[in-house]
Parts: structure tokens; C-alpha cells; sequence
């Protein structure tokens, strides 16, 4: 699977979880904090991929 499939998999999860959240945490909400959950979302997934696959320094 490439790179490009792994953004937009990661993407749309990303965006149904924080509508998901924000709708159960914070139902009175516009959609724009949605977007913004959504967008650190996708960004705390690359983040923790890069922790993850760090080589360790021996």
C-alpha cells in the first residue's frame, strides 16, 4: 500500500473520530472545531508513527 493510500485511510479515520468526539464531548459546537480535531488528529497519528519507528542510538 503506498504512502498516498495511508494518508487518506488515516484522513477520513481522522475526520470520523473527531466528528464523532466533538459531537459527544461538545454537541453545540460548529463544524470548524471538528476540522480542527480532525487536523490534530491526523498530525498526533504521523507524530506517533515517527516516535515509533525511530531507530534507537547505539
Amino acid at each position: 500500500m503506498g504512502s498516498f493510500n495511508i494518508f487518506v485511510i488515516r484522513a477520513i479515520l481522522a475526520a470520523v473520530f473527531a466528528v464523532i468526539l466533538s459531537r459527544f464531548f461538545f454537541p453545540d459546537v460548529n463544524i470548524a472545531f471538528a476540522a480542527g480535531l480532525g487536523i490534530v488528529l491526523l498530525g498526533l497519528a504521523y507524530i506517533f508513527e515517527y516516535f515509533r519507528n525511530r531507530k534507537p542510538k547505539l
